[in-house]
């Protein structure tokens, strides 16, 4: 009789950052303020109903360019509040300032953070040598651990598989949100260090867990986070066709959300206001999704949650209301 392995138990960093994170959106009162009761509403919902074992708030998807310092800290500790003592929270930390940085780091650790996510810095595209220095700094200022975040489509700067084997030897440099989309360069870096690894991109989500990856930082889960914790689910329990299936269940939706044009911050509130959940408006420059671009998001999250519901192996979607 053939019986499956169940794959190695994900690096001990996941106790640091989660296995898998939804990257929160950040909730807006109808005026466009910080609306703190929704978030700690919407965090609530996403650990306790949607399975989530983390979240990442201020990162991209949280809109983190148009929230002041002061409303960074005061989404941290609400959610903290409401759920930090069941999920792992990271804040959201990077700038294009090094000392700006450095300040909303330990900011952070004060406000109650597990754990920070540093984006490499953008516009001023330094070199390799500077990103890793600016790295090591914010590692520095604080005693929490630190995920990296390697996204060059949005600040020009790659972090090249040299700067992560050497950033790998701080102590406190644990994981990296890989939005990277070079499997060839994760898979060399997960081959020499202890890094855990978290797809950035929800179709990187069973690809990279399969190459070692500890767990995913999704956008799509705003909506779905069962569905998406399933995906992981299955692997984990050594069923990986299971997984596949349920990681192409996702591709309508995560086409929808993260594969076209539309910001993923605009998708995911137009989906959850939709649902009923705290999202409001979105800041500008961005601008919020039309009634015709929002019935293209709803058909395509009922579709994927639709094609996830007919087996009984993980955590059920909820169901979308017309």
């Amino acid at each position: 009789m053939n019986t499956v392995t169940p794959p190695l138990a994900p690096p001990p960093a996941a106790a640091s950052f989660g296995r898998t994170a939804a990257a929160m959106i950040t909730p807006f009162t109808a005026d466009g303020e910080l609306d703190t009761d929704g978030a700690q509403r919407l965090a609530t919902h996403l650990v306790d109903e949607g399975g989530c074992d983390a979240l990442v708030l201020s990162g991209t998807t949280g809109e983190s360019p148009t929230t002041s310092d002061a409303e960074k800290e005061a989404l941290l500790r609400a959610v903290v509040e409401a759920v930090g003592d069941r999920a792992r929270i990271t804040a959201g930390v990077g700038t294009s300032d090094t000392r700006h940085t450095v300040t909303l780091a330990r900011d952070a650790e004060r406000a109650g953070a597990h754990g920070l996510l540093v984006v490499t810095p953008y516009y001023s595209r330094p070199t390799q040598e500077a990103v890793t220095h600016h790295l090591r700094t914010v590692a520095d200022a604080t005693g929490l651990p630190v995920m990296l975040y390697d996204i060059p489509g949005r600040t020009a700067t790659a972090l090249s598989a040299a700067t992560l084997l050497r950033l790998a030897a701080h102590p406190r440099i644990t994981a990296v949100k890989d939005c990277g989309n070079d499997l060839l360069k994760s898979a060399k870096v997960l081959a020499s260090t202890e890094l855990a690894y978290y797809a950035g991109c929800d179709e990187q989500i069973l690809p990279l867990r399969a190459l070692g990856g500890t767990g995913c930082i999704s956008t799509a889960a705003n909506a779905a986070p069962r569905a998406v914790r399933a995906v992981m689910d299955a692997y984990d329990t050594g069923d990986t066709a299971e997984a596949a299936r349920r990681q192409l269940a996702l591709v309508p939706l995560i086409e929808a959300v993260t594969g076209g044009d539309t910001p993923g911050t605009v998708a995911a509130k137009a989906l959850l206001n939709h649902l009923g959940l705290p999202a409001g408006p979105v800041r500008g420059p961005l601008l919020a999704a039309d009634a015709q671009l929002t019935s293209r998001l709803v058909a395509a999250l009922r579709t994927a949650l639709d094609r996830t519901a007919d087996t009984g192996t993980a955590v059920r979607p909820a169901a979308v209301p017309g």
